[in-house]
């Protein structure tokens, strides 16, 4: 057992997520606020809000900026946020008539939500790369094995004859579907967050637009009319996504470990587990991971409808059990597309031969 089998530097082995750890590590977060800052002050001086040389002279000390981390760590636990003391050290950083510039208009929530929203942006387009790839693998096992026969199970028992070609469809499918909808959830997800104390840019005034519209571009993220400090229904959208990929690989997952079961013989995976106990064993590990990793996120999903609840403007409560719970999902998701390319490149055999008759 572990806090956290995803980075643990064993069990990372097989649950593991090298890119996606990067992106959700304190670094990329650190560098993410910056990008934040600096694209404000920019657009903030652009609008006329702040004087025309704030823009470039607090930008270009976010560029240079290295925050004291352990600084950080310690305010943390007094303020809850990671902005308060790095907002200070940053302030600090910059030339002193610039100052009272930085962080003009906006609040805690716009850092750390565009943050994520920034790394999000980059994790996702990731996971729909390796959703073509699996897509891929698929086409390939196809053409190698696609007019074999299997004895198709339904409620665990045999039926008739199918072809793999025809389970393989029913793996496939679901990943083209997801691909489809990540388009629809990336354009209400990957969404700069910029409200001000609370959320109704007061003090950018009429410049608001302009200066999210400005953000937003330099960003690569959409832009909205309203802060959505306390709208979270994009991230539980996200996150059902998540949850949704999870468990169609987890059916995969569920179905190659049911084909390998010892005397069937319906699948033939090269490199499986090995057994301390017992020498004859090969386990489909990879496949059972993806069960287990399912279900993980099948359990989370439920957190983030929790998160959901926020009080009034803003929340302190749900804001923190989001922290707990997304970041996990994305792990779990990751490490699922990466165990499920590997399983399938372990396919060297499926089926019992050409198909006779499927029917």
């Amino acid at each position: 057992m572990t806090a956290s089998p995803f980075d643990h530097p064993l069990l990372s082995g097989l649950l593991g997520d090298d890119e996606v750890s990067v992106l959700l590590g304190a670094e990329a977060d650190l560098d993410a606020m910056a990008a934040f800052e600096a694209a404000l002050a920019r657009a903030e001086a652009v609008a006329g809000l702040i004087p025309a040389e704030a823009g470039p002279a607090i930008a270009g000390a976010c560029a240079e900026f290295v925050p004291n981390r352990g600084e950080i760590r310690a305010a943390v636990a007094r303020d809850g946020v990671t902005t308060v003391e790095w907002v200070r050290q940053l302030r600090a950083a910059v030339p002193e008539a610039y100052r009272e510039y930085v962080h003009f208009g906006v609040t805690s929530q716009d850092v750390i939500d565009t943050s994520l929203a920034v790394r999000l942006k980059a994790i996702l387009a990731l996971f729909e790369d390796r959703l073509g790839r699996l897509i891929e693998a698929l086409a390939v096992l196809e053409g190698r094995f696609g007019a074999n026969r299997l004895m198709a199970r339904t409620r665990m028992q045999d039926a008739l004859e199918i072809s793999v070609a025809d389970r393989l469809a029913d793996w496939r499918l679901p990943l083209q579907r997801h691909i489809e909808r990540l388009y629809e959830v990336s354009a209400r997800v990957l969404v700069l967050q910029l409200g001000g104390a609370v959320g109704d840019r007061a003090r950018l005034g009429e410049k608001a637009g302009e200066v999210a519209a400005l953000i937003a571009a330099e960003l690569g993220l959409s832009a909205t009319g309203k802060a959505w400090h306390s709208q979270r229904d994009g991230i539980f959208e996200c996150a059902s996504w998540l949850t949704g990929v999870s468990g169609t690989i987890g059916k995969i997952g569920q179905d190659v470990a049911l084909m390998a079961l010892s005397g069937d013989r319906q699948i033939v995976l090269a490199g499986g587990g090995g057994s301390s106990a017992m020498p004859h064993k090969t386990n489909p590990v990879a496949a059972e991971a993806l069960v287990s990793l399912a279900r993980y996120n099948a359990a989370l999903i439920s957190g983030m409808g929790q998160a959901m609840v926020h009080e009034q403007e803003r929340s302190g409560a749900a804001w923190t059990l989001e922290w707990l719970t997304f970041p996990q999902m994305l792990m779990t998701t990751g490490a699922g597309l990466l165990l499920a390319e590997r399983l399938l490149g372990a396919v060297e055999g499926i089926g019992l031969g050409p198909v006779i008759n499927c029917r």
